[in-house]
């Protein structure tokens, strides 16, 4: 056993129990804290595939931006941090039907598949020719990728600001009405 293959099984139990954690934990902030883990062991996983741009864009994003916004998200969110999560079973019959019924399609899939080993050169940094795809090759679908993501955004922004209730008050007027304009 190499030490790839000891750095992938660590990885991946921090992958795998970091997403479990995330499925069931019961408080919002552990769960946003589990995600870093995944996040992690995601990351430690395109180390060892030589996949560097990879690697430091999901450091990048995902532990740096998005994993940040929720912990921030929860924490200044009154009352939230400290909010359990009930998870509500629909259908467990069914749905353990469908996971057994998947399970058994991979298993067939990954026997039955003739896999072709190749043994990998030395690793090479794929910053440089990743670059000059997006920025030669790729420009159009890059940028058009980036205004579909502003459109995306722009309506989240807009469906958040959106009243809920119908009557043209929102939420925060309601609760100040309710607790006397007092902060709670």
């Amino acid at each position: 056993m190499t030490a790839e293959h000891v750095a992938f099984a660590i990885l991946a139990v921090l992958t795998i129990g970091g997403g479990i954690s995330v499925a069931f934990s019961a408080r919002v902030i552990y769960a946003a804290f589990s995600l870093l883990f995944t996040f992690i062991g995601v990351a430690g996983m395109y180390v060892l595939l030589a996949a560097d741009f990879l690697a430091v864009a999901q450091v990048i994003i995902y532990v740096g931006g998005i994993l940040v916004l929720i912990l921030f998200g929860v924490m200044l969110t009154q009352r939230i941090y400290d909010v359990r999560l009930k998870a509500q079973r629909i259908q467990p019959v069914v749905g353990g039907i469908a996971a057994a019924a998947v399970l058994a399609l991979l298993v067939i899939v990954i026997f039955g598949t003739e896999w072709n080993a190749v043994v990998p050169g030395d690793p090479e940094p794929t910053t440089e020719v990743l670059g000059h795809g997006f920025m030669k090759e790729f420009v159009f679908p890059f940028e058009f990728a980036s205004i579909v993501l502003l459109i995306a955004l722009v309506g989240a922004a807009l469906i958040a600001r959106r009243n809920d209730n119908g009557d043209g008050s929102s939420e925060r007027k309601k609760a100040n009405r309710e607790t006397g304009g007092r902060l709670t």
